[in-house]
């Protein structure tokens, strides 16, 4: 039987048409958005021909294993001759989730989508099985703009990201990594990111200070500025520190929300060496009690809102800062409770308090500026 480029799937224009089948893709009226959910039993996967006028294409696997796709689909064809059908294909914006998708599948629809327009790239809840073919000499995958990879496992353990970055091009500026199986990352394997300006762990609980050295290799990204952390098992803002120090890391920008940061009101605690660039920090929803001590001497933007402060900081306490968000402490909320000392070692990060007041302009700007930089 003739090998057809149904490997295409895990893009959009799948090529082995059938007819009379359910259709599980639907298409805005504006054909700008197509998503396809192939979860029934039999997934009739030419449907997903549909969205090949689409800019926006999400395709959920339905926990289905992508292995058949193997025996129809030659992987390791030159990409070439699919080049003219894919340069016309619309899409921008990629997702593709739910399912066991073999290694060398993913690599060779990444070949062929080297001659799309792809720009961002997601993938969820995918595990990866088998070995990546050999590398290339040079990159032949996509020009991504954006990398986003949630609940992603792969066979090849700490190794995947030096091997999923040898088939992309140079070039990538965002790349978050959530529900990460392993950030352990062979940093001797991965190459140097040299346009990648925003990194976001966050949501990855089991991660900590540790972990994020071991993350963040040393000096692998030079023009990072934005390094979001919110929900990343951090409990004291001196190991990240470290951790930046460590792997030459100087962001502008840091967001250390949703982590329990109690620990940084221990007045023992040695003081964090800040990166000499860091402009803003979100500190909010931490569990803090009181102002953490040694922050940076001079901010833009501070945002400590949603925290445990029972009154409201002392000049000598904040650094000289631009935007300063408190909303949602105790101390602006009338009649409002302290929870109990059990609750506050419990780890967990209390909801916010809904607060009538506010800090003014300054501090709404600085949330939403701090919203903005890691959307």
């Amino acid at each position: 039987m003739e090998r057809t480029p149904c490997l295409l799937l895990l893009l959009l224009p799948l090529l082995c048409v059938s007819a009379g089948m359910p259709e599980p893709c639907e298409v805005d009226d504006e054909a700008v958005r197509c998503v396809c959910n192939f979860s029934g039993p039999q997934p009739n996967w030419p449907d997903a021909l549909q969205c090949i006028g689409a800019v926006d294409v999400e395709i959920r696997g339905g926990g289905h294993s992508l292995e058949p796709f193997l025996k129809r689909a030659d992987v390791y064809a030159d990409p070439r001759q699919y080049a003219d059908m894919v340069k016309a294909v619309r899409v921008r914006r990629l997702t593709v989730g739910a399912a066991r998708v073999p290694a060398p599948l993913l690599i060779g629809a990444l070949r062929v989508l080297g001659y799309s327009r792809l720009k961002e790239l997601m993938l969820e809840d995918l595990e990866v099985t088998g070995t990546t073919p050999p590398p290339p000499l040079e990159a032949t995958g996509p020009a991504l703009s954006t990398l986003r990879l949630r609940n992603v496992s792969w066979a090849t353990g700490g190794s995947w990201l030096a091997e999923l970055q040898q088939w992309l091009k140079p070039g990538l500026k965002v790349l978050s990594i959530a529900q990460a199986h392993s950030l352990a990352f062979s940093c001797e394997q991965v190459r140097t990111f040299p346009a990648l300006t925003t990194l976001d762990l966050s949501d990855n609980p089991g991660l900590g200070e540790r972990g994020l050295t071991a993350a963040l290799c040393r000096h692998k990204f030079p023009a990072l500025h934005n390094l979001a952390l919110r929900n990343a098992g951090i409990q004291t803002p001196i190991g990240v520190c470290a951790a930046l120090a460590a792997a030459g890391v100087q962001p502008h920008r840091l967001d250390l929300s949703h982590n329990s940061l109690s620990a940084t009101a221990n007045p023992s605690a040695p003081e964090c060496v800040w990166p000499s660039t860091l402009n803003s920090l979100n500190l909010s929803f931490a569990g803090l009690q009181q102002v953490p001590k040694g922050l940076p001497a001079k901010l833009s933007v501070l945002d400590l809102s949603c925290n445990r402060l029972n009154r409201a900081p002392r000049a000598d306490e904040l650094p000289k800062v631009g935007n300063l968000t408190l909303d949602g402490n105790p101390f602006l909320v009338p009649g409002a409770s302290t929870p109990q000392e059990h609750s506050m070692n419990s780890g967990v990060v209390p909801a916010c308090v809904p607060s009538p007041l506010s800090v003014g302009m300054s501090g709404t700007l600085a949330l939403l500026q701090g919203a903005r930089a890691f959307a």
